[in-house]
């Protein structure tokens, strides 16, 4: 190995060890902002699963724990310059213990733009 790889393979691990951890219950990014929020027609769409999905899947990226996936079991969409949802998230974590989670994702479908804006476990 190469001194400058092993040097960026040494700075990267010193960045991971140092940042702080978030944990599977605290939230992650901002809250939204209310106002021309409407019920998602849908719930069972395709396309509002995979969003689920990836929502979890990007939160996972940015804490210390695993979280699976089961089902988007609620919603509202806000059309901006694209679209925000904010959707109510069944995961079970690494023991099989189901939790509901909130997650506001931003996109924009002409950009392939998508932003995890917040996630949060709910009560």
């Amino acid at each position: 190995m190469t001194t400058c790889t092993f040097l960026v393979v040494v700075a990267a691990m010193i960045y991971a060890i140092a940042t702080p951890a978030t944990g599977c219950g605290e939230s992650y990014g901002t809250t939204s902002i209310e106002g021309g929020w409407e019920p998602i027609p849908n719930i069972n769409d395709q396309h509002i699963h995979e969003l689920g999905k990836w929502a979890v899947l990007e939160f996972l990226k940015h804490v210390n724990c695993v979280l699976k996936f089961n089902k988007v079991v609620s919603g509202k969409e806000q059309v901006v310059s694209g679209m925000n949802y904010e959707l109510v998230i069944d995961a079970s974590d690494a023991s099989g213990k189901l939790g509901r989670y909130k997650a506001e994702v931003y996109e924009q479908a002409r950009t392939k733009t998508r932003k995890l804006v917040s996630f949060s476990k709910t009560n």
